[in-house]
């Protein structure tokens, strides 16, 4: 019997998400829907994520684009900076296309998805990204 792509045992290790949203109802249901595929952390800011990631490697980033204190395209940015292998989702709830273009070419967006989001939508972009990742490491 083939195993399903998203299958689980519980001997896995899960691989690890950081997401951000200041928008609590938004992230906790990221949060919850991920799980399941995920080892998850959440962060509500920009800035509590940068903390986050010295502390831990993840493999892809989640974040909301428009969030107080700092837009998730500045810190998705700094984050390909300093950790170049973490893949990074962009969520957004409008995209202009010069603004894309600036995604592509200074964040390295593995995808940006626009809100509302179909939780199916962000669990195989995740998925995808994730694979992305590993390949990357291989190399």
């Amino acid at each position: 019997m083939p195993a399903a792509d998203s299958s689980f045992s519980p001997g896995d290790k899960k691989d690890a998400v950081l997401v951000v949203d200041d928008e609590r109802p938004l992230l906790e249901a990221y949060a919850t829907a991920l799980s399941a595929h995920f080892d998850v952390t959440t962060a509500i800011s920009a800035r509590e994520a940068e903390f986050i990631l010295y502390k831990r490697t993840f493999k892809v980033i989640v974040s909301d684009h428009l969030m107080p204190g700092g837009n998730g395209m500045s810190f998705l940015v700094r984050a390909r900076e300093e950790y170049p292998r973490t893949q990074r989702v962009l969520v957004t709830g409008f995209m202009k296309p010069e603004m894309l273009l600036r995604s592509v070419n200074e964040a390295a967006l593995f995808r940006y998805l626009l809100k509302p989001v179909a939780i199916p939508e962000l669990i195989k972009a995740v998925q995808d990204a994730a694979k992305v990742y590993d390949q990357t490491s291989a190399d």
